[in-house]
């Protein structure tokens, strides 16, 4: 059997951040209403043409969260095949970097996952998960499981 078609066209380069508390005891996760369903995922998006990966996260934190940060260091990289979960052509490279707030707090967080003032389309909203209660399970991308277990494990 010809499996080609199977195979991706195109890829897809995400870019997220990790960013932690100021007692280090936290991580800050996106709850996002994306095509009408919800999911929970680190905070970031796609890499524009012409800008690199560290600098769309910069991008994506004042995009999103009016919130300057700053890049801190690389995190993590996929080291397997990811397709697409929405766009089965493409497959998806994500990068994760650390990062840190510059200058106080500017976004509102919640206590409450999905916590949405309206149930738009791209609704979002964020909150802090203590990294003694995060798991896999608790985010929808395979990515993001995967960082969420390395956070866990203390790497």
């Amino acid at each position: 059997m010809d499996n080609t078609s199977a195979l991706p066209t195109r890829f897809n380069v995400r870019a997220y951040f990790i960013l932690f508390n100021e007692p280090k005891d936290a991580v800050l996760v996106s709850d996002e209403l994306i095509f009408g369903n919800a999911y929970t995922k680190f905070p970031g998006g796609g890499v524009d043409f012409g800008e690199g990966p560290a600098q769309t996260v910069v991008r994506e934190a004042m995009e999103e969260m009016k919130q300057p940060i700053e890049v801190t260091g690389h995190y993590y990289t996929t080291d397997f095949y990811l397709p697409s979960f929405f766009h089965p052509a493409d497959q998806i490279i994500s990068i994760y970097y650390k990062a840190r707030m510059m200058g106080a707090q500017q976004f509102t967080d919640t206590q409450i996952a999905f916590d949405f003032k309206q149930r738009i389309y791209n609704e979002e909203s964020f909150r802090w998960v203590k990294l003694s209660n995060i798991r896999e399970d608790m985010f929808h991308f395979a990515a993001d499981q995967k960082v969420a277990k390395m956070l866990k494990q203390g790497l």
